[in-house]
């Protein structure tokens, strides 16, 4: 699984990717409003490292998961 930060211009907030293996992306979420996403992934129980390495992220660049 990749993760993605992108930074928003304006109005737009930043947002995270996950994707897959393929790139396909499995999920799409502001960075401040995490919960729904990661839970529909099965992802809840991990969120607080997830939201760790994106803290530490810069915007654009690609992060492998090993999760």
């Amino acid at each position: 699984m990749y993760i993605i930060k992108v930074k928003g211009v304006a109005k737009i907030p930043d947002y995270v990717q996950l994707r897959d293996e393929n790139f396909t992306l499995l999920a799409y979420f502001r960075i401040d409003r995490p919960d729904k996403s990661l839970d529909k992934l099965g992802l809840a129980h991990k969120a607080e490292y997830i939201m760790g390495l994106v803290s530490n992220l810069p915007f654009g660049q690609i992060l492998k998961l090993d999760i």
